[in-house]
């Protein structure tokens, strides 16, 4: 059989050594750095931007399918996310019932922002990687 051989480790003594009466600590191997493989920070605010957009879009249609009217608040969510969904209506009819509308124009809207933001930070973390020097293995 294969005996193993004596681990010669334990046999090492440690020179303590000292400058002006304190003990220094021998110099170890520095740690590798974790070093993020894209820019994490432009990659949060590509997705931050993306969720306001889709989140004012969501609330939108909530209110409109419960046919919320003359309100402050309603008028403002109404006012900003107009621009944000007028180049998606006509692809599907809007569906009204009394006040309550089925906007489908907005469920459109979330899709597409949310495929651009994906699209937006793939390239995001195609441009910032960093590049590889030597040859791979």
């Amino acid at each position: 059989m294969y005996e193993r051989p004596p681990d010669t480790r334990t046999d090492v003594v440690r020179e303590e050594r000292y400058v002006d009466g304190a003990p220094v600590r021998p110099l170890t191997p520095a740690e590798p750095t974790f070093v993020d493989p894209y820019n994490y920070r432009a990659v949060q605010a590509a997705w931050f931007v993306v969720a306001v957009i889709v989140t004012l879009i969501a609330i939108r249609f909530v209110l409109k399918m419960l046919g919320a009217q003359q309100a402050e608040f309603v008028a403002f969510i109404y006012g900003v996310t107009a621009p944000l969904v007028a180049p998606f209506r006509g692809i599907f009819s809007d569906s009204a019932q009394g006040f309550n509308v089925f906007e489908a124009s907005s469920l459109v809207a979330m899709a597409i922002y949310l495929l651009i933001g994906w699209g937006v930070v793939a390239l995001i973390k195609l441009l910032t990687a960093p590049r590889r020097r030597g040859i791979a293995p």
